[in-house]
């Protein structure tokens, strides 16, 4: 059974036991554990943009598996449902529509936009319905700009993931952020999902895994930051390199940031760049498979192929290679735990307590 105490103090902490990274049983308990009480990633409120909008997402596609409907009603409402009719668990959207009600293909049964019960035929003679039963799930929303995140079942407020990192680019117009589908990437790596995002949130190995990244990084002045469910990153640019303009009177005037990393427990990575924001989303597909998706959302594109934020593709497979060779290393029979650089692997250290929170 593996021992899931990783110490408070950095200095005296040994890494997560092994065993997180190779019991198929503890993997799925982390679906529940981790995964189900966090704030994840559903997507824009552009995907259902006029009333009557029903927009289907399979939350975490082969892991959480839960299928969502997004849908916006006549008073131009958001709503995060259940895509599951509650007569015969049947799925009630398989593609975006427009429609005024909710309609299962299967029996008829109809729900308003709001996912209450609206009728059902052939239903006469059944006692006690409908019932609050017959309603589908309502999930939470919680909105950034266009962005949208929900939980099954919140540990907690949704201020305690996001209110850091909004607040410290409150100055940004995020609003103004805009999509860019044609560059987003998909990556599949054989390894843990745990394992990539220790490795991102870690910027040790920069000098040693990316060469391109610390040719315009400040390694020296890097440094991290932690919140209760999430960190930062903070990249310096090194002279004559780009970096943001960034305004009097915010936290990080007059500092010259290349990049803002942020991350938020337990999966999602939001990397700030003077074009805009890359977003990954690491989903776990298998014990050692996991999928990252790159969502581009774009502020000055003449800024693109620029600074910290170039060349992302070139790092991504860098990350990929070293990551699978931990997932291979970890498996050696001389391997149980490791130690923590106090200056440098900050982010790791509070990732691992975080999984050991959950987990225990």
């Amino acid at each position: 059974m593996a021992n899931f105490f990783v110490d408070p103090d950095i200095a005296l902490a040994r890494t997560l036991d092994k065993a997180f990274y190779q019991d198929r049983g503890l993997f799925w308990q982390s679906r529940e554990k981790i995964f189900s009480r966090s704030w994840l990633w559903v997507g824009s409120d552009s995907q259902a943009q006029e009333p009557g909008d029903q927009y289907p997402v399979t939350w975490l596609e082969d892991f959480l598996d839960e299928p969502l409907l997004l849908t916006r009603d006549q008073e131009k409402e958001l709503h995060l449902l259940s895509n599951v009719c509650t007569h015969r668990g049947n799925l009630l959207a398989t593609e975006p529509c427009r429609r005024n009600l909710i309609r299962c293909g299967y029996h008829g049964r109809t729900f308003q936009l709001d996912g209450k019960f609206h009728s059902m035929p052939e239903f006469s003679g059944v006692r006690e319905f409908p019932s609050p039963a017959d309603n589908l799930a309502s999930l939470p929303l919680y909105r950034w700009g266009h962005w949208l995140f929900s939980s099954l079942d919140p540990i907690g407020e949704p201020n305690l993931f996001f209110q850091e990192m909004r607040a410290r680019v409150a100055w940004l117009p995020v609003n103004e952020f805009v999509p860019a589908p044609h560059l987003s990437r998909e990556y599949l790596i054989d390894a843990h999902w745990a394992l990539y995002c220790e490795n991102y949130l870690e910027g040790f190995h920069i000098p040693f895994v990316h060469a391109g990244l610390n040719a315009v990084i400040d390694f020296g002045q890097y440094r991290t930051e932690l919140y209760r469910y999430s960190s930062l990153q903070l990249g310096l640019a090194k002279p004559g390199e780009l970096c943001f303009d960034i305004p009097a009177g915010t936290p990080d005037f007059g500092k010259r940031v290349a990049a803002y990393y942020f991350f938020v427990f337990p999966n999602l990575m939001f990397n700030f760049y003077p074009w805009g924001l890359s977003l990954n989303v690491v989903k776990p597909l298998e014990l050692n498979r996991t999928q990252i998706s790159f969502l581009p959302f774009i502020w000055n594109q003449s800024l693109y192929h620029s600074g910290a934020g170039s060349g992302l593709d070139r790092v991504e497979q860098e990350d990929e290679t070293v990551v699978q060779q931990v997932q291979k290393g970890i498996l050696s029979r001389f391997y149980q735990h490791g130690r923590y650089s106090v200056n440098r692997e900050q982010g790791t250290h509070h990732f691992h307590r975080l999984i050991a929170e959950f987990m225990a």
